[in-house]
């Protein structure tokens, strides 16, 4: 298999996850890493997960956790990551970045881990992610920050990627 890292951009629901399992439907297996938690406490969520799950062949392996390095290392079938945007998010929760902003440079720390990681795996990986820096500039610290921080995690990951692409109501662009 052909070393091949390929990160889809867009915004909220423009069909990213849709266009990342087209380009891995001709692989016999599939690890689909769900980096969102598995919707237990909230029952939207939970509808969106039995969604994404009802189109994926029944093939395909699920993996739920935003541990990435450990996936990206081992050998195996190509990955799906959906979607590297609830990464961070996650990431920001587990180190309690959001109840002290200073602590930003550990995340910056997991992002680059991330990036070396994704830069060295010889599986075929797809990753979803969200662009939320085309909108207003958030009114409080927190977000800003997120915002930041997902720029860069998209900026690192898409120039360490041999393809990157751009997905908007449905329609998927190469970026170039």
């Amino acid at each position: 298999m052909a070393e091949q890292r390929t990160l889809i951009l867009g915004g909220a629901r423009s069909g990213k996850s849709i266009a990342a399992e087209r380009l891995l439907a001709a692989e016999p297996e599939v690890l689909y890493v769900a980096t969102g938690g598995d919707g237990s406490s909230d029952p939207e969520w939970a509808e969106r997960i039995a969604k994404h799950r009802a189109r994926r062949p029944a093939t395909w392996g699920l993996a739920e956790t935003i541990d990435l390095v450990p996936l990206l290392d081992s050998d195996g079938p190509p990955l799906l990551i959906d979607c590297l945007t609830l990464w961070l998010s996650r990431t920001m929760d587990a180190l309690d970045i959001w109840s002290d902003l200073s602590r930003a440079g550990l995340v910056e720390h997991e992002i680059a881990q991330l990036a070396e990681a994704w830069s060295r795996t010889s599986r075929m990986v797809v990753a979803v992610s969200n662009d939320v820096g085309s909108g207003v500039v958030p009114a409080d610290a927190g977000t800003r920050l997120f915002r930041d921080q997902m720029g860069r995690l998209n900026t690192t990951i898409s120039l360490r990627s041999t393809t990157a692409l751009w997905t908007i109501a449905g329609r998927t662009l190469p970026l170039t």
